[in-house]
């Protein structure tokens, strides 16, 4: 039982597996040679994936870790800037990673690290040609990319569970026309509309990313982690999602670690051949303080990728779920009756483009306008913006507020008037033209928005 299984050349080291159970150290010195080509792909691998992954980032949590981390932070926003000006010209102004994962910064990157990770393979295979084999360096690559996966798994699939990340159409979503949707938008709306399928998605992330938090199943989940991050790729690539890279990266890191097990699958996958216990991810710590060490980072971690993620997640999901405070402004779509620009009426008929077809109070904050006046925050065709009302003076204040960060521009200040339970007339100075608009609301019907489904269908719909 403690014969070592040495692995032949079509059978590449890194797929350490034995049938002891002995915990002992492994070295460099090991039986175990490993193939020139195997060494040299290893070194990109590991510089790669330990830039890429920079897991000193999942301890922020820690107090003065952010402090620490900082200059990192900044060494690396310099490096980026200082290899795209010199070599990689992404773009002549980089865009820092916002909304969209996949700006000119984030290429850039990408490009930086995989330059260093080929020059530092270069400069390791000179320097250390010698050594045999890096199995203890693999181990903790395995940790470091496995880890990588279960947090993105548990992260992604948490908050699916609890219907967040994609949520149902608004009412501004339902009434804008289907053609004027982005690919983006029009997938996101797809999951975001039915409850089961995203808590469906949810389920299996989650699930991956269990199964992956425990040595004995890694494999199972690296296999439910690669299904489930093909499809977001997929989605990302077909439906021009900007999250393209980090997807990439995370089937990327899914498809490394099962190649690094690939020998033994395949006989056991293909060829129906028994195969014994991978041993790969077993720890190798042979005094109690790295022991007791170990479990204390991975509480910490599982705290991190799992008890949090769900305690915050539960905390959203009532928020979200609680209900809506009534404001003085009642939600629902509204036609715009009359629209009157310095005392001059335009009529709905006109060709004016900054004229107001239809009004959307989408709640007690946000809302939007069929209409293509730059001064609101132009999507899909519609005007959208946010306003804080005052029922005490009968006025609200209104913003031009994107999806980006911290990017809110104020407008104006309008006064309202709410004569009865369907009408609100607003009063307002934009771009220094008084404008007086009377909305009626309209029991407007989406189909959509019954969530309709029929076990029994007589027809097509």
């Amino acid at each position: 039982m403690g014969t070592v299984v040495t692995p032949r050349l079509d059978s590449p080291a890194l797929n350490t597996y034995t049938p002891t159970t002995s915990s002992a150290p492994v070295s460099d010195t090991h039986a175990t040679v490993w193939p020139v080509w195997q060494r040299v792909l290893f070194r990109f691998f590991f510089v790669y994936f330990v830039l890429q992954v920079a897991p000193w980032n999942w301890f922020r949590a820690v107090p003065g870790v952010p402090w620490l981390l900082r200059p990192y932070g900044r060494l690396v926003d310099w490096a980026v800037h200082a290899s795209n000006t010199r070599f990689f010209h992404v773009r002549d102004t980089l865009v820092p990673v916002n909304g969209s994962g996949d700006t000119s910064w984030a290429w850039a990157q990408v490009c930086l690290y995989l330059s260093l990770a080929a020059i530092g393979c270069v400069v390791w295979s000179v320097l250390d040609r010698k050594r045999s084999n890096y199995e203890r360096l693999a181990f903790w690559l395995r940790m470091i990319v496995r880890y990588y996966v279960a947090a993105a798994a548990l992260s992604y699939g948490i908050i699916k569970i609890f219907l967040l990340q994609m949520t149902f159409p608004t009412l501004s979503q339902l009434a804008t026309p289907l053609g004027d949707l982005l690919p983006m938008r029009f997938s996101w709306l797809f999951i975001g509309y039915s409850a089961p399928y995203q808590f469906f998605s949810g389920a299996m992330e989650t699930t991956a990313g269990l199964l992956l938090l425990y040595r004995r199943t890694v494999t199972a989940g690296l296999f439910a982690a690669t299904g489930a991050f093909l499809n977001v790729v997929m989605i990302n690539l077909s439906y021009d999602v900007p999250v393209k890279i980090y997807a990439s990266h995370l089937l990327l890191a899914c498809l490394f670690l099962l190649a690094l097990d690939a020998p033994r699958l395949v006989r056991l996958l293909v060829l129906n051949q028994p195969v014994p216990a991978t041993s790969a991810y077993d720890p190798k710590f042979t005094v109690a303080w790295q022991r007791w060490g170990a479990l204390g980072v991975k509480a910490f971690l599982v705290f991190q990728f799992l008890i949090f993620p769900v305690n915050t997640g539960w905390q959203r999901y009532k928020a979200f779920n609680a209900p809506a405070a009534r404001g003085p402004l009642a939600a629902g779509f509204y036609d715009v009756r009359r629209y009157v620009v310095n005392h001059d009426t335009i009529a709905a008929s006109s060709a004016d483009t900054l004229r107001w077809r239809d009004v959307v109070i989408d709640n007690t904050g946000a809302g939007s306008i069929n209409t293509t006046d730059q001064v609101f925050w132009q999507r899909y065709r519609r005007g959208y913006f946010r306003y804080k009302p005052d029922p005490a003076t009968h006025t609200a204040a209104v913003w031009k507020t994107s999806t980006i960060p911290r990017d809110s521009t104020f407008l104006f200040t309008m006064r309202y008037e709410v004569p009865d339970s369907i009408t609100i007339r607003v009063h307002a100075v934009i771009r220094g033209d008084s404008v007086h608009v009377e909305l009626v609301r309209t029991p407007r019907h989406f189909q959509l928005a019954e969530r309709q489904f029929h076990w029994l269908s007589e027809y097509n719909r």
